[in-house]
């Protein structure tokens, strides 16, 4: 049965009532520098074409595929630096936690908490989430069905979360390769939370380059075009100024120079799709 969709409120900005906002930076936190030039950036550019903006980079990726992959500066040194970009930029933050005990933590300085894909399921880390106060944004997991996230929500709901909002960031097809459903957008924003779509993941060859990852960016924007005409509360995009030597997922992070022109085709077709939805 379809439910209304509650919105969700993130630092004063509130997803889930029929706009468009971004979840933007780059996939790890590399440097204080880096984070805070993507941070305004993007900022400036969200401004001008009026969508709310979320920062987001990770201090942690505990899923990379060797053992000899960078991971990040871990979680003090990370939140230290979200915690700079929130201040000196003016922005909400946002980062993925892990184990449940860095839910509280992460909460004292973050506005939106990530649960990775692989983790959707892991009861511990949702209650822990949720227990925060935080709102929490959950990636479906590659071997989900859209239509099996009704119990996440279901948990992070009982357990007291502020907010819920579910992320679509391909399915698994075989091997190292996702392909994406855009029937699960509004299926899952029938269980009436706020949908976000992760672009960017969405095109990952997860572990095709041997010891990382590989994808396919060309078909990045593609499928942001298609899943904003299908219908998002929000865009997450990993970016970065120079893609291929970043240190995490340098195959799937877009270019940062190219990314206003990609918001600009975006905001044309919103445009279109909620004046439709209007008069339906």
């Amino acid at each position: 049965m379809t439910q209304p969709v509650t919105p969700v409120s993130v630092a004063g900005h509130t997803i889930g009532t029929g706009g468009l906002a971004l979840i933007a930076g780059p996939c790890v936190i590399e440097s204080e520098v880096l984070c805070l030039q993507v941070a305004r950036e993007v900022k400036a550019l969200c401004e001008r074409l009026g969508i709310p903006y979320i920062f987001k980079a990770s201090f942690d990726k505990a899923n990379r595929t060797s053992l000899h992959s960078f991971r990040g500066p871990g979680i003090e040194e990370g939140l230290r630096i979200l915690a700079a970009v929130r201040e000196a930029v003016g922005v909400p933050v946002t980062t993925d936690i892990h184990e449940p005990w860095q839910a509280e933590r992460a909460a004292q300085v973050v506005d939106l908490l990530q649960i990775p894909a692989f983790l959707c399921r892991q009861t511990d880390l949702l209650v822990a989430a949720a227990r925060t106060g935080k709102p929490v944004n959950v990636k479906k997991g590659q071997f989900m069905a859209p239509w099996d996230m009704r119990h996440v929500v279901e948990k992070l709901r009982e357990s007291g979360a502020a907010g819920v909002m579910l992320t679509e960031r391909g399915v698994s097809f075989g091997y190292n390769t996702l392909v994406v459903d855009f029937t699960s957008l509004p299926q899952m924003r029938a269980l009436g939370v706020p949908v976000v779509f992760d672009a960017t993941h969405s095109v990952q060859l997860p572990g095709g380059a041997g010891s990382r990852s590989s994808g396919r960016r060309e078909c990045i924007p593609h499928l942001v075009r298609a899943a904003v005409a299908v219908g998002v509360d929000a865009l997450f995009m990993e970016v970065h100024p120079d893609p291929d030597r970043g240190l995490s997922d340098p195959a799937t992070m877009f270019p940062l120079g190219e990314l206003e022109e990609l918001l600009q085709q975006v905001v044309a077709i919103h445009q279109v799709t909620h004046q439709k939805s209007e008069v339906l």
